[in-house]
C-alpha cells in the first residue's frame, strides 16, 4: 500500500461527500496501491457508507472517531492509514484525476519534503459578492501560480522566531508522509488544538502539522499541478459566517504560532481586551459594511489569541 487517502467527516452533506468520493474514484492511481479511510467524526446519525455505494472508490474503509474534533478525525485517520504516504481530503474537495500519482512523483523527486501541496480552486454555488474576495483565503481557497515554493528551514539567521512559509500547505489535499505525520501525532502542541468542532470555527490544526514537520527537519512546499476543486455553498459567503470564521482563525493563529516559537506578538493581558477591541471597532470602521465589520471581527480574535498566550 502506496497512499492513504483521509477523509474526516462531521455530518456531511450528501451532494458535496457523494462528488469528492466521486473524485476519488476517478484517480489514475491504480486501485491496489492507494486506500480511502472516511472518518466519521461523530455524525449523527453515523455515516452509511453504502448510501455511496455507486460512487465510491475502490478501498474505501469507514472508520469511527468518536471524539469530536478535526484533530480527534486527523489523528484517528493516521493511525489507521497504511501507505507510506497520505492526503487529507476534505468532504467538499474534489480533487483532479491525476492527484493522488502527482503526490507520490512528487515525493520520490523531492525526498526533503515531508508535506505538500497545491491549489484549491472554487466553485461557488451562488456568484460571491465582490467584497468576499479579499476573505477567499478564510474559506481554504488558494492559487500561487505556477512555480513550485520550497521551504529552507525554520529560524532563517538573524530572525528570533521561527517563520511560517506563507505557501505552506492548507489542510485541503494537504500530502504528507508517514514520518511526518508520526511526529506530529507524538508532538506535545496536538492536544492543544482540537481544530474545527461541530459549529466552532476555531482552527491551527493544519498549521501545527506543517511546523511539527519542519520542527522534524522535513521541509514543506506548494506544487501548482496538485489541484482541487473546493465546493463553497452559499452559507458560507454570508457576513456573519466570515465575521466567526475570521475571529476563530486569528484567535488560533497567534496561539499555534506561539507555542511553536514561530509568534511574532506579545502577551497581552486579558482585561485590557475590550479596551482593544472597543479602539478597533473605530479604527476599522467596522459599522461602514460588511467587509470593514469581518475585518474588525478577525482583530478581536487576535486580542482573544494573544490574551490567553502563557509567560
Amino acid at each position: 500500500m502506496k497512499l492513504s487517502v483521509i477523509i474526516p467527516a462531521h455530518n456531511p452533506h450528501a451532494g458535496r461527500l457523494r462528488r469528492t468520493l466521486a473524485g476519488l474514484r476517478g484517480q489514475t492511481l491504480p486501485a491496489a496501491d492507494w486506500e480511502c479511510l472516511l472518518v466519521d467524526n461523530a455524525s449523527t446519525p453515523a455515516i452509511d457508507a453504502s448510501a455511496f455505494a455507486d460512487t465510491v472508490p475502490a478501498g474505501l474503509r469507514v472508520v469511527r472517531e468518536p471524539v469530536p474534533g478535526l484533530t480527534h478525525a486527523r489523528s484517528r485517520g493516521f493511525t489507521e492509514a497504511r501507505g507510506e504516504f497520505a492526503v487529507l481530503v476534505d468532504e467538499d474537495n474534489v480533487i483532479d484525476s491525476g492527484y493522488l500519482a502527482a503526490v507520490l512523483d512528487l515525493f520520490t523527486a523531492n525526498p526533503h519534503v515531508g508535506v505538500l501541496g497545491g491549489k484549491s480552486l472554487p466553485e461557488f454555488e451562488i456568484p460571491p459578492p465582490r467584497w468576499a474576495e479579499q476573505f477567499f483565503g478564510l474559506l481554504a481557497l488558494r492559487d500561487l501560480g505556477e512555480t513550485p515554493l520550497i521551504s529552507t528551514g525554520l529560524c532563517p539567521a538573524g530572525v528570533v522566531h521561527n517563520e511560517y512559509p506563507a505557501f505552506a500547505p492548507i489542510g485541503a489535499g494537504m500530502a504528507i508522509r508517514r514520518a511526518a505525520w508520526e511526529a506530529w501525532l507524538h508532538s506535545p502542541t496536538r492536544a492543544h488544538f482540537t481544530d474545527r468542532c461541530g459549529d466552532e470555527l476555531t482552527s491551527g490544526g493544519d498549521n501545527d502539522i506543517v511546523l511539527c514537520a519542519m520542527a522534524s527537519a522535513w521541509e514543506v512546499g506548494y506544487f501548482p499541478e496538485l489541484t482541487l476543486t473546493h465546493l463553497i455553498p452559499d452559507r458560507r459567503l454570508q457576513p456573519a459566517y466570515l465575521a466567526r470564521l475570521n475571529r476563530g482563525i486569528a484567535k488560533s493563529w497567534v496561539q499555534v504560532l506561539h507555542r511553536h516559537n514561530a509568534n511574532p506578538w506579545p502577551a497581552i493581558l486579558p482585561w485590557t481586551v475590550p479596551l482593544r477591541q472597543l479602539k478597533a471597532w473605530f479604527s476599522y470602521r467596522a459599522w461602514a459594511g460588511s467587509a470593514a465589520y469581518i475585518r474588525w471581527q478577525g482583530a478581536c480574535g487576535h486580542f482573544e489569541g494573544r490574551s490567553l498566550l502563557e509567560p
